[in-house]
């Protein structure tokens, strides 16, 4: 018996359209940023007419949700295969930042300023999560420490009631904070790296995440 087909020369073509929009989508943002994303400037950078343009994406909105729902499963994927591959919590810390700095401007779409009246679907929150569950899988999974006290127990406690951006991972506390730690204080390295803002400071960055990794792998 034949294989059946997939799809169709014309739904071959428009995916082929359509990636090709997004790549110019992407130039876009890196020269002027993703609030200034025109899909008329695209359309005559492809010879296209505005409303031709919009029988692929119906506006501006749609095609930051492609790109934004692209990166989030870019990510999720990158951190879903170190996992697979038995990576620790420095093996995935190493995923972040080869995957963030491979495409600053995919990086900075998704975790830099919000795009001004655009609000993701709920899909893409989902997307999303699914990074934060290997993270707090990952570090579920480590051998508890001591017992918290100060600010760090206050929060464990707080978190006993506030977890649900955990979802339902049963990991304790203490490693749902971890898990915060980690993705805030990297995220805050590589922001910081990428935007520039380390320059002319005369030090390495990856030395200063590595030793940021250090600190949240102690005890």
């Amino acid at each position: 018996m034949p294989e059946a087909r997939t799809s169709t020369p014309r739904e071959r073509y428009r995916t082929q359209v359509r990636a090709e929009i997004k790549e110019h989508a992407w130039e876009q943002i890196a020269t002027a940023g993703a609030s200034a994303l025109s899909l008329n400037a695209i359309a005559k950078r492809m010879g296209m007419s505005g409303p031709a343009l919009y029988r692929y994406f119906d506006g501006r909105d749609e095609l930051i949700t492609e790109l934004i729902r692209d990166a989030y499963r870019s990510q999720a994927d990158a951190f879903r295969a170190a996992a697979e591959a038995g990576a620790d919590l420095a093996g995935l810390a190493h995923t972040l930042r080869a995957w963030a700095l491979d495409d600053p401007q995919r990086y900075f779409l998704i975790f830099g300023t919000p795009v001004p009246g655009y609000r993701a679907p709920d899909d893409i929150t989902e997307i999303a999560a699914e990074t934060m569950a290997v993270i707090v899988d990952t570090c579920a999974a480590l051998p508890p420490g001591p017992a918290a006290d100060g600010a760090a127990g206050a929060f464990d406690a707080h978190l006993e009631t506030h977890r649900q951006w955990a979802g339902d991972r049963p990991a304790p506390s203490a490693a749902l904070r971890r898990a915060l730690s980690f993705w805030s204080r990297l995220h805050g390295v590589l922001s910081l790296e990428l935007a520039g803002q380390f320059t002319g400071m005369g030090f390495d960055p990856a030395l200063l995440y590595a030793a940021e990794l250090e600190d949240l792998l102690g005890p």
